[in-house]
């Protein structure tokens, strides 16, 4: 891959992983491209990596380089042009009394348990997987500017928990854990709340990571318009994103 000489990016290397099996589609192998070395990449590079379709798992900045698929697709937000739809609006205003902190990453075992249940709810891990050590190399550990935002209802009841990365040109949504007993839309409001502080902050973008097509798990994401694809290098606002 290259990139233009005032990105600084060319001070970096890249190297590709071994195959591992796909977490989103059953019975694919993937690979990754990874950044290195890691204690180069400051939140100006990062941000260049971003624009370039990579995004962020504790220490780690990587791609998707699969052999034989190209489904995993990076998404951005356009926040000036977002309109909400009409579901959006009514998740909106039902979540008015959330409360918000925005605090530097940090070890709090209310986050741990309630991110241990979403894992074991959602998405069915091996819960030998979600350990303290785990939970913080993957959400606490980060060589750029990131931030952990507490929402809470009106009772104080932690209800959702994001890790964000703050950008040159916008933010980069790293993960959101919610409460999986919550059906009232916490995941879009998250969403929706992200946008928000974009907008209130002048940034233009919102980066989701990465969004497929097929794959169930991934489908709101292209449900917040108008957004952009980044196909072969270049960011793009499709005509017709089909949504499952």
């Amino acid at each position: 891959m290259s990139f233009p000489d005032n990105h600084g990016l060319k001070t970096l290397q890249f190297y590709s992983t071994a195959s591992y099996p796909c977490s989103y589609l059953p019975g694919l192998q993937a690979r990754s491209q990874v950044a290195a070395p890691t204690h180069l990449i400051d939140n100006t590079l990062y941000s260049r990596l971003v624009e370039n379709g990579f995004r962020r798992s504790g220490l780690f900045t990587y791609r998707p380089l699969c052999d034989q698929c190209k489904a995993c697709i990076s998404i951005r937000i356009n926040v000036g042009l977002f309109a909400p739809n009409r579901t959006q609006r009514k998740t909106w205003k039902h979540h008015q009394s959330i409360s918000t902190r925005v605090l530097p990453l940090h070890w709090n075992p209310e986050h741990f348990e309630l991110y241990h249940r979403y894992q074991r709810t959602r998405h069915a891990g091996d819960p030998d997987d979600d350990t303290e050590a785990q939970y913080s190399q993957f959400l606490l550990a980060s060589r750029v500017n990131s931030r952990l935002i507490e929402f809470r209802n009106a009772g104080g009841l932690l209800k959702m928990v994001s890790i964000i990365d703050l950008l040159d040109d916008g933010w980069s949504s790293v993960y959101t854990f919610f409460d999986p007993d919550d059906t009232s839309g916490l995941g879009t409001y998250g969403v929706l709340w992200q946008i928000d502080q974009c907008r209130q902050r002048g940034l233009p973008w919102l980066y989701l990571g990465y969004w497929i097509q097929e794959s169930r798990k991934m489908s709101y994401k292209a449900r917040f318009k108008p957004h952009e694809l980044l196909i072969n290098g270049h960011w793009r606002t499709p005509h017709d994103t089909p949504v499952s």
